[in-house]
């Protein structure tokens, strides 16, 4: 890692996926007591998707080491699974729109090849998990659980699917043997 700011940018990211794996562990309990196992489901898989985000914005540092301070965007609270639903959906898109756009052009100007690869990455996943939270939120608000099962991510990258496991991720090109399904 040569340049500073795409470091600060990889800390914050992964302060921000740590902490985004952590509230939606919370928030998935609270899905379980409200009845709805698949929204549980949902944000336990989801979780899992933060966590490689996290571990590819920290291997991307490389040998950078030392004490840092992790500025980082986290949402706070725990509301019924609607409201839940509601701040997920805007911490993801905030990360969709703001925050890896943003780190993504740094990266690119600043020639962090492995940066701005993770970035990317995690961004692509987060499109999808913004779009599973807000179906996930229509079905809650009409009283009903979500009504897709099997959620299917991918170990390296991150990426999502409810649908039938691809042969090779969209995003990464790992293959089927690299997913987790929850």
């Amino acid at each position: 890692m040569k340049n500073n700011m795409t470091a600060a940018n990889l800390r914050s990211a992964y302060g921000g996926e740590s902490m985004a794996y952590q509230r939606y562990k919370v928030w998935s309990k609270k899905a379980m007591d409200e009845g709805f196992k698949n929204v549980y489901r949902l944000f336990n898989a989801i979780a899992y998707a933060e966590e490689v985000h996290a571990s590819n914005h920290f291997k991307a540092h490389k040998d950078l080491e030392g004490d840092f301070l992790v500025p980082s965007m986290a949402g706070f609270g725990i509301g019924n699974t609607s409201l839940n639903l509601d701040k997920a959906i805007s911490g993801e898109l905030f990360e969709v729109n703001e925050m890896y756009a943003t780190y993504i052009k740094v990266a690119e100007f600043q020639q962090e090849e492995g940066a701005k690869k993770t970035f990317t990455w995690a961004r692509e996943a987060e499109k999808i998990h913004a779009d599973l939270y807000k179906e996930a939120k229509l079905a809650v608000d009409s009283g009903k659980d979500v009504s897709f099962n099997e959620v299917h991510i991918c170990s390296v990258c991150g990426y999502t699917t409810v649908g039938p496991i691809p042969d090779k991720c969209p995003v990464c090109g790992a293959d089927t043997t690299r997913f987790v399904t929850f």
